[in-house]
């Protein structure tokens, strides 16, 4: 008889190590999880780091579902760093190191940043859930409805439309999961992280948009054959990262017979739907503090010509900047030879880059 190993593999022990990760959004701590492994036992949902007793549950019975979610929780932290590259806070927090037990302060509090780390995960785990029914990776879903209203004279319905309703309300009770558990942190940051994640999928049902392909004779697009489609998740979370700059501090106060929040500096009104809202005021991010969750800016690229916050006057907080020189190799003097193939030179050129000091 073969005998059986008690020993983990060690994809499984590095995502055990994560498993602890106390915030609404530890599930992010899933893009940790190893290509390798593939979620297709119901044991493995206990294995997955980051996720509450109801995830798990919804993990066993949709075991399909949680290869997509892994790929929207490493679609969220590529995002978000690529959407705050030329900012001081650039989204660093959102990389849990492996031996960590949670996020770091600027997002476990109730700040701006986590306002829109929450908004952008709820928008992408829906985005990700939608687009899995299109393209067939999801069994359980297929294309979105055809529109009931009728197209204008030279266009029709058809193609497959992006399941927005499926993706909403699977990505939405993944994701929201956490901040309906009664342990769930002060009744102040749920209401906040509930209404943040609310603003990203409305964001997301914004972003539906009519797409079209043309047909006709030698390309004369006499008919287009339309459909529902999302735009690109760099696009959404482009628009949550302008309600992120014009986010609003609020406050948790009764109202009527409960308390809810409102904005802080502004007359008594309730928050508005499509706000991102914050309890805590951020730092500047211009030095290391580890107990606020800054990282600081030492050593990040900055643009000297720029005027924008990616300036090194303004990425750099006044500290300065050092120069320094690049050599990149680039393709050159590509020529076309028929038929069909193209060859090209390889050009060197020097470039001053900057970084803070």
């Amino acid at each position: 008889m073969k005998k059986t190993s008690n020993t983990l593999p060690l994809c499984l022990l590095t995502i055990l190590l994560l498993s602890q990760i106390c915030s609404g959004i530890k599930w992010l701590a899933l893009s940790h999880t190893p290509t390798s492994l593939h979620i297709n036992q119901t044991q493995h949902c206990k294995l997955l780091p980051g996720l509450v007793s109801s995830q798990a549950q919804l993990c066993r019975s949709n075991l399909e579902l949680m290869q997509t979610i892994i790929a929207a929780a490493r679609e969220v932290k590529k995002t978000c760093q690529k959407t705050f590259a030329d900012m001081r806070w650039n989204c660093s927090s959102i990389e849990i190191p492996s031996d960590s037990s949670r996020y770091r302060p600027d997002l476990d509090r109730g700040t701006r940043e986590s306002a829109f780390v929450y908004a952008l995960s709820a928008a992408a785990i829906s985005h990700t859930i939608a687009q899995a029914c299109t393209s067939g990776d999801l069994r359980l879903c297929s294309c979105g409805p055809i529109p009931g209203e009728i197209p204008e004279p030279g266009y029709r319905w058809g193609g497959c439309a992006d399941n927005l309703h499926y993706g909403l309300v699977m990505g939405s009770k993944f994701s929201d999961a956490p901040m309906k558990m009664k342990k769930a942190g002060s009744h102040a940051n749920k209401l906040m992280h509930l209404h943040n994640s609310e603003v990203g999928r409305q964001a997301l049902r914004d972003a539906l948009v009519m797409k079209c392909k043309c047909h006709g004779v030698s390309g004369s697009c006499s008919i287009r054959t339309c459909w529902r489609g999302l735009q690109d998740l760099k696009d959404i979370a482009i628009d949550l990262k302008t309600k992120y700059l014009s986010a609003t501090k609020v406050v948790h106060r009764p109202m009527g017979t409960r308390k809810q929040l409102v904005p802080k500096d502004i007359d008594i009104r309730p928050v508005r739907e499509n706000e991102l809202v914050y309890l805590q005021s951020s730092p500047d991010f211009c030095a290391k503090n580890d107990k606020l969750g800054s990282v600081g800016t030492q050593d990040r690229q900055c643009n000297k010509t720029s005027i924008g916050s990616d300036s090194c006057d303004m990425m750099c907080c006044g500290r300065g900047y050092n120069p320094y020189t690049e050599k990149l190799v680039e393709r050159c003097h590509c020529k076309y030879h028929w038929c069909c193939y193209v060859t090209c030179k390889k050009c060197e050129r020097i470039v001053e880059r900057y970084v803070c000091k």
